[in-house]
Parts: structure tokens; C-alpha cells; sequence
């Protein structure tokens, strides 16, 4: 594990050997969750691929909010007056672009989000077009906003964070409990403690911020428009049984892109799965991971080329980018 201070805020990353040929995998993770999910797939991929893996702002191990003291070990990327106040997937996304330029991460990236992750991975595709060559979105879909079904779930989510006392996970069995929260079949309940420890450890200003910022009827009508403007290829995994993110929201966020109209599904539904597709299935979410990297998906948008597809206007639709207010290498402090 390695840390870096990103804006004053510390990041907590792990990266494997590079590997020659292929792209760096950059993988993203969800709310109140942290890197560590992730690991069963880097298990897989890493003999293979250079994987980075790190914990969002506010989550996991990247919580404490830090001067960027001078002894700190690793490197200091400080500017206190740009520091992000916000919780949106584009300030995710600018947290990330620092992360890249810091390590020197030059060479083809696809970025493999899951859940909220995966909309962090879109936005970030979007920003870094000359970076990054695809995404890979797991449970993850949307841009659907449901005003009664949203305002449920963030009125549901603000009580979750306001009410994780610390004594929480010594409560018997709370964790064989976590362990099958979300999954249709039951993790081992090493994720379980793992989850709890995830849930009551996430800074309340970040894990309500995200909550809330991320939610809004705005944000959520940006994803389609977002999706369209591509330019590279996106492929979704969507759980069968996944009740957070249920199928259909997935296929309707993919049916936006270019590969979905041009006739080539870039949806992989996983039987029997919930909302933890990389840790129900790794070995399949892996093997069909290898597939689509090997396989060479198109990164040509036909969409934002009317000659080669004049009666398609799907992507017609308005779409303010806001640009990421990027730290220059020249000022970065190390």
C-alpha cells in the first residue's frame, strides 16, 4: 500500500508490476465500500495486466483530512485552494486524474468502476479521452431519475450514515449479516467484517456528500447524454438478481452508447448474481474481462460522425462537461 496527498486529501493506492503491451486497469470502487473488493479480480488479472486499485476520497483508508505534512511518506500534490468541496462523480473523476499523473500512468488505462465507481469511470473517460481507451461499468447503470424512488433512497441513505456507532461491528453476527446484504448468494464472512468496517469507517461528510451530490435529478440526467458522447468502447456487467441496480436501469444507460446501436451488446448479464458481481463471480467477471481487453472493441463513435450514421440523432443531446481544474505537473509539490 502507498499513499498520496491529492489536494490536501490522502489517497491510498495499490499498484502492481507493470506489465509490457497491454493497458493499465484502474478499478473504482462504490460507495461505502473501498479498494479491497476488488482484489479477487486483480488476483486474476494482475499476472497479466498492471492493476491499480485506490480508495476514494473520504473512504476506506483515504480519510484523514491532512495539511500534507512534510514528513508524510509519498508525495504531496497541495493546492488548498482548489480543494474539491464537492461529492459529485466529476470531482471523483478529477481526484482520479491527479492519481494518474502522479504515478505516471501515460500508456493506454481502461477504468473498471463498480456501482457509484462506474459512473466515476464514465466521467472520467469522458475528461481523459486521450488516456483513457475504454471502460468496464460492474452493477452499475442509471440515468433514470425516479423522483419518489430517489428521494426514499437518499432520505434511507442519510439515516444509514448518521447512525454507525463504532460499537456496531461487535455486535454478534453483524458481519454474517453484511455477508449477504446486496448478494444473491452469501459471501464468506471475511466480506462481511470487511463491509462493516467499510460502513462504519467512511467519513460522515464524504459518505452523506456523495450521497446527496451525487443523487440530485441533475446528475442523474447527465448520464445518458454523457454515455452518448463517448468516444470509447463501454462495456456493463448487470447482476440477474441485483436489486440496487437492476437490470433494466443497466441496459438502459448501455443502450446510449454506440456499441449497444451499432449492434453490439455491450451488456454481460450474470446469473444468479446481486450487486457484488466481482466478488460472487470473479472468475467469470475476470474471464470475460480478458475477453473484451483482447478482443480489440472499436473506439470509433459513429454517432459524432453523421456521414457514417446521418439518421442517428440519439446523441443530439446537450451536455455541459465541466472542465477539471487540473493541477499542472510544474506545480506540483513533492
Amino acid at each position: 500500500m502507498a499513499r498520496i496527498n491529492i489536494l490536501g486529501i490522502p489517497h491510498d493506492y495499490e499498484l502492481t508490476p507493470p506489465r509490457a503491451g497491454v493497458p493499465v486497469l484502474v478499478f473504482i470502487h462504490g460507495w461505502l465500500l473501498s479498494r479491497a473488493y476488488w482484489q479477487p479480480l486483480i488476483d486474476r488479472l494482475s499476472p497479466h495486466y498492471q492493476c491499480l486499485s485506490y480508495d476514494l476520497r473520504g473512504f476506506g483508508d483515504s480519510r484523514s483530512t491532512l495539511a500534507c505534512p512534510r514528513q508524510l511518506q509519498g508525495h504531496c500534490l497541495e493546492k488548498a485552494e482548489t480543494i474539491p468541496r464537492e461529492y459529485t462523480p466529476a470531482a471523483f473523476a478529477q481526484d482520479l486524474a491527479l492519481l494518474l499523473a502522479h504515478l505516471e500512468i501515460t500508456g493506454a488505462v481502461w477504468l473498471v468502476g463498480h456501482s457509484l465507481g462506474g459512473t466515476i469511470a464514465l466521467w472520467g473517460a469522458a475528461k481523459l479521452p486521450a488516456l483513457v481507451k475504454g471502460v468496464i461499468c460492474v452493477n452499475a447503470g442509471g440515468g433514470i431519475y425516479l423522483k419518489e424512488e430517489f428521494e426514499r433512497f437518499r432520505s434511507a441513505g442519510e439515516g444509514l450514515v448518521k447512525r454507525r456507532p463504532a460499537w456496531l461491528k461487535h455486535i454478534p453476527l453483524i458481519d454474517f449479516l453484511f455477508a449477504r446484504a446486496m448478494v444473491f448468494h452469501p459471501l464468506e464472512r471475511f466480506w462481511g467484517k470487511q463491509r462493516v468496517l467499510d460502513f462504519i469507517n467512511a467519513d460522515p461528510t464524504a459518505a452523506l456528500g456523495t450521497l446527496l451530490d451525487c443523487t440530485t435529478e441533475a446528475e442523474v440526467h447527465k448520464l445518458p447524454s454523457l454515455v452518448c458522447q463517448l468516444s470509447q468502447p463501454v462495456y456493463f456487467f448487470a447482476g440477474q438478481n441485483d436489486q440496487i441496480m437492476e437490470p433494466k436501469y443497466v441496459q438502459h444507460l448501455a443502450s446510449f452508447h454506440y456499441l449497444f446501436r451499432s449492434g453490439i451488446n455491450n451488456v454481460i448479464e450474470v446469473p444468479q448474481c446481486g450487486h457484488m458481481a466481482m466478488l460472487e463471480y470473479p472468475d467469470l467477471v475476470a474471464e470475460q474481462m480478458i475477453g473484451i481487453l483482447t478482443t480489440n472493441p472499436p473506439a470509433l463513435n459513429p454517432a459524432l460522425n453523421p456521414a457514417l450514421n446521418p439518421a442517428d440523432n440519439l446523441c443530439n443531446l446537450p451536455l455541459d462537461l465541466p472542465k477539471l481544474d487540473l493541477v499542472k505537473e510544474d506545480e506540483w509539490e513533492i
